[in-house]
């Protein structure tokens, strides 16, 4: 009997100390699930694959590594927001804001990009194998020196 309890505590631990949705903050996440509004929020390494955030309000917010596996940010708002190495596989960012946002190492595969804002954003080392881009200043083999990113007005 003693090494049956055992087995189970055993067994069962692990579940105690995972969790389908991490991030830096859990209270800006539940914030950002709740309202859709989040400005400045630690989300780092949040797993938000598959969240409805449109028109989302994500302005100088930190989501390096996040999880937005199939994640919908249309019309969001990533002014100032730093993405850097995030999992946007398969997303839908269509009239995103993402101004002077950290896109570097991104990973947009099989991801729609459809008429956004990346004037100013740092773009360095992004996966866009299968990305679908249109009216959007990201292009696949570089827009070459001097190319003109236009800002959203």
């Amino acid at each position: 009997m003693k090494l049956q309890l055992l087995a189970a505590i055993a067994l069962a631990t692990p579940l105690f100390f995972t969790s389908s949705v991490r991030a830096g903050n859990p209270q800006d996440l539940q914030k950002l699930l709740s309202t859709g509004e989040c400005v400045k929020c630690e989300l780092s390494g949040a797993n938000l694959s598959g969240a409805h955030l449109i028109g989302a309000d994500l302005r100088g917010s930190k989501l390096q590594g996040a999880n937005l596996v199939g994640a919908n940010l249309e019309g969001a708002d990533l002014t100032g927001a730093n993405l850097a190495g995030a999992n946007l596989t398969s997303a839908y960012v269509t009239n995103v804001n993402m101004k002077q946002t950290n896109l570097n190492g991104v990973n947009f595969t099989r991801a729609t990009i459809n008429d956004s804002n990346v004037y100013q954003a740092s773009m360095n080392d992004l996966n866009l194998t299968d990305a679908k881009i249109y009216n959007t200043g990201i292009g696949i083999g570089g827009e070459g020196e001097g190319a003109v990113i236009p800002d959203w007005k």
